[in-house]
């Protein structure tokens, strides 16, 4: 479910980079990459951490405290 609302999310910040009036189409194209560059990152991490809390129960108050889940 979590991954689902982030989806959205990110099509809405997609949605309103190609809406912007005030990019031109080069800055569009530029930040929609960055973006997914981004979002792919941020999906990639929270696999690692989903993936190592799976393995290591005992990480997860480590990764709790820490904030990252």
């Amino acid at each position: 479910m979590a991954h689902h609302k982030h989806h959205e999310k990110l099509e809405k910040i997609k949605e309103a980079i190609r809406d912007s009036k005030e990019l031109t189409e080069e800055q569009k194209s530029n930040a929609l990459v960055h973006v997914e560059e981004w979002y792919a990152e941020d999906k990639a991490f929270g696999s690692l951490i989903e993936g190592l809390i799976e393995k290591f129960a005992e990480l997860e108050p480590i990764f709790s405290e820490m904030g990252l889940i």
